[in-house]
């Protein structure tokens, strides 16, 4: 071998050498423009682009024209550089991919395992198919194979059948707290009796309005109906709509089928459910109190009315406001009841006896026991006077007893018992509203009841209460009380502190000291300059010297 090739050899061993020492490099420097693919050497780029790329490029970017030979290269590319690497997120932990084979290998190898069951009825998951198919058999299938012969109820097993045919019908509660005395059907229930009532746990908070409660399925309800707003149950008779099947069913059962199985032996009132029944004769017939006020000591027969209670009074929370009068309550059912009788004047209850109506059914059944009854089952314990309802009761100790008046008007210092009984004084007295005329004469009268008792005596000629010593007839009973203490007793219990002068009304004592000791004279005769502090006086005047006129 000469020189010349030798030398020539050398030279491709050096290139050689040079070329291997750059592909076991870590360094890929050249990246193929058209798929973004990196190699180690420029030729071997080259080569791949010559080999791959070689035919015409069809696909073009209809945002920055670039132009890629396949359609697959043209997509990546769009969703890569034009949409950001967002577009694929895995439903159970929020990840995100910019392909979806990726996202589908990330949930086979991080989230296998850990798949949910979701029931496509109802939406409630389950961990595995069997459970699921069980959910769908006995719920949505209605293959309930198992039927109570007492009350038409089917089950989906033999063993739920027996359960409620021994805790239901036979009425066993084989289960005891030994902490309240309190029956259970179930362990399960008095173990959950036991944790939220004694232990008061509730391990279950929302993280939107952070309410708590003892129990995961209360949770999931609360999130479904309060902040969902979802109401799934539709009564297929007057179509209002529920956020629990239970309360769909109880609406049926009370409202559309009247039904009451549950009668109290004590008194004879009904109720739709059992535990109603139990509550009532705790509280009515054995007095039970359980739940106590740690502000004030008062005490409530059901735990929602003590939160109800705290949340009113002591911590002034009224979040159910009126939009028609601004008034506000603490309970949503009492704004609805308010808006129903208030400003819609609905009266759904009426008596068949004398057809009085009424906006709530308890008011009818007080009326009815008190006036066609005649009960009076609650006596004041200072004066022995009886009372048809127990908060007329309260309110004759609260007034006439302890002499509470804790409602004073700020125009003119008189003062009430009732918070709207003083808004009804500045109504009508202050502002001078007479919200209501007779149809007969179209007088105006500032109350209700003026206008029922001005129909009454005016037009009709109703005076029920006769006096037995004089034959003297009045149109209302406290009338003719006042007038046998006066005028048969001579009892004149209102002394004027200045002059000591006695009066048998407490407004015509008011009288006397506005126009005798403080010299008032609000009534001005219009046909001359004299004033009188009295309009029977002023009409007097007008009718005997200006009878003429």
């Amino acid at each position: 071998m000469d020189k010349r090739e030798k030398k020539s050899e050398e030279d491709v061993s050096k290139n050689n050498l040079s070329e291997h020492v750059v592909v076991v490099s870590d360094n890929k420097q050249h990246v193929c423009d058209i798929c973004q693919k990196a190699f180690k050497l420029e030729s071997s780029m080259l080569i791949h682009r010559d080999k791959i790329h070689n035919e015409e490029k069809k696909y073009a970017c209809d945002k920055c024209d670039k132009k890629f030979e396949f359609r697959s290269h043209l997509s990546r590319h769009q969703i890569s550089a034009h949409k950001s690497r967002t577009e694929f997120a895995c439903d159970r932990c929020e990840k995100k991919f910019v392909k979806k084979s990726t996202l589908s290998t990330h949930q086979k190898l991080v989230h296998k395992g850990h798949e949910n069951f979701t029931c496509n009825k109802c939406e409630k998951k389950f961990e595995n198919k069997s459970t699921l198919l069980k959910h769908n058999r006995i719920f949505h299938e209605v293959l309930k194979d198992y039927l109570c012969e007492k009350c038409a109820k089917r089950f989906g097993n033999k063993h739920s059948l027996l359960v409620h045919i021994k805790t239901v019908h036979e009425g066993r509660q084989n289960f005891l707290c030994d902490k309240c005395g309190d029956k259970f059907r179930k362990k399960s229930h008095l173990l959950f009796h036991s944790q939220t009532v004694h232990e008061t746990r509730k391990d279950y908070a929302s993280l939107i309005c952070e309410q708590k409660f003892g129990h995961k399925q209360l949770l999931l309800l609360h999130q479904k109906t309060v902040h969902e707003g979802r109401k799934d149950y539709v009564c297929d008779k007057c179509e209002q709509k529920f956020g629990h099947g239970g309360n769909l069913h109880k609406h049926i059962k009370t409202v559309h089928e009247g039904r009451k199985d549950f009668a109290c032996d004590k008194c004879e009132k009904k109720f739709t459910h059992k535990h109603n029944l139990l509550s009532h004769q705790k509280i009515v017939h054995e007095s039970r109190k359980d739940f106590f006020c740690d502000n004030c000591d008062q005490k409530f027969g059901r735990k929602y009315i003590l939160l109800l209670h705290q949340k009113t009074v002591h911590k002034g929370q009224k979040d159910y406001v009126c939009d028609k009068c601004e008034k506000k309550f603490g309970d949503k059912s009492n704004l609805n009841r308010h808006q129903n009788i208030v400003h819609e004047g609905r009266k759904d209850y009426v008596c068949d006896k004398c057809e009085k109506k009424f906006g709530q059914r308890g008011v009818l059944l007080i009326h009815q026991k008190a006036v066609h009854e005649g009960r009076k089952d609650y006596a004041c314990l200072y004066c022995e006077k009886i009372f048809g309802h127990r908060g007329n009761l309260l309110t004759h100790i609260k007034t006439v007893h302890e002499g509470h008046k804790d409602y004073g008007c700020n125009k003119c210092e008189m003062k009430f018992t009732h918070k709207k009984n003083l808004l009804t004084h500045l109504k009508t007295v202050h502002e001078g509203l007479k919200d209501y005329t007779c149809d007969n004469c179209e007088q105006k009268l500032r109350r209700k009841s003026d206008l029922l008792k001005h129909q009454k005596t005016v037009h009709e000629g109703w005076k029920d209460y006769a006096c037995e010593k004089c034959q003297n007839k009045f149109v209302q009973k406290r009338n003719l009380l006042s007038h046998q203490k006066i005028a048969h007793e001579g009892r004149k219990d209102y002394a004027c502190d200045k002059c000591e002068k006695k009066f048998g009304h407490k407004p015509h004592l008011l009288v006397h000291q506005r126009t005798v000791h403080e010299g008032l004279k609000d009534y001005a005769c219009d046909k001359c300059v004299q004033k009188f502090g009295r309009k029977s006086d002023l009409l007097r005047h007008q009718r005997t010297v200006h009878k003429d006129h």
